[in-house]
């Protein structure tokens, strides 16, 4: 059973299901929250209660009061809003991309108020994206959503270039998540803010955070969007972090929401 919630202030749309120590989870830049552990349950069944919102501008939250409000800083704010609406005492944070650097932003800042952090496919290191090439092609996103030209946006994220045995599903997926968006264009607005933004104070700062992380990462030719090596650099930085990755020729760790579950169940179990 699940109930759902909305926070009225900036109309962000969630739910929670199960009961025990509290996770909650952050969903990457044009997913949902059901995109961060893709509809499986098993953490609400091995004793979680596990909250999920959409990010403001996306699925069924409300786009955000200007077009320029999608920084960090006001996704840390949304965030800290969640927290507080559902009494959330020192959970466990679990992002997804966009979601890891919002969680990470917020552990640096107040690290008393997660326990653990779940690290899943961490794509920024901390500073706003500068180059002209990479902040054109998330230009061309927007523009896609925009357009509401859901093959060009394909063409442009990479989507339709994955290794063949996994590409049906990876095109399959990226559509799906899209047509859960009530608003595209919000979506397009967050596509223009969030690369641009800056997440925290770079990677050397990581060293200071004393909480169990769990860092998830996807190999290179599955997943570019989303390097290895930043995974990694976490992993080196964290003073308490693991690092999981799926086997070579498997589809991305990531992906496979009931396999991440059991990975984030064992490694809160055993944290280190």
């Amino acid at each position: 059973m699940s109930d759902t919630f909305d926070i009225h202030e900036n109309g962000l749309s969630g739910e929670v299901t199960g009961e025990g120590r509290p996770i909650l989870l952050l969903h990457g830049l044009t997913a949902t929250r059901r995109y961060v552990l893709h509809g499986s349950n098993l953490l609400a069944r091995q004793g979680f209660r596990v909250g999920s919102y959409d990010a403001r501008g996306h699925g069924a939250s409300a786009p955000a009061p200007a077009p320029g409000a999608y920084e960090y800083s006001d996704l840390v704010t949304d965030l800290q809003g969640v927290l507080d609406l559902l009494s959330l005492e020192r959970p466990v944070l679990a992002g997804s991309s966009m979601g890891a650097a919002t969680a990470l932003k917020l552990a640096l800042k107040e690290p008393e108020r997660v326990s653990a952090l779940v690290q899943i496919t961490p794509a920024y290191d901390g500073a706003p994206r500068s180059s002209p090439a990479d902040l054109e092609e998330w230009e061309g996103l927007a523009r896609a959503l925009d357009a509401k030209d859901i093959d060009a946006f394909l063409e442009i994220s990479g989507a339709n270039r994955v290794p063949w045995r996994f590409r049906e599903t990876a095109l399959a997926a990226v559509r799906q998540r899209l047509e859960r968006h009530e608003n595209l264009g919000a979506v397009a607005h967050a596509l223009r803010v969030v690369p641009r933004s800056a997440a925290f104070d770079g990677l050397d700062g990581l060293n200071t955070l004393d909480v169990p992380v769990l860092v998830v990462g996807s190999r290179d030719d599955t997943d570019p969007g989303h390097p290895m090596e930043v995974a990694e650099s976490y992993a080196r930085r964290l003073p308490r972090a693991k690092l999981v990755v799926e086997d070579e020729g498997e589809s991305p760790l990531a992906w496979r929401g009931s396999s991440l579950s059991k990975a984030i169940a064992e490694f809160l179990s055993d944290p280190p």
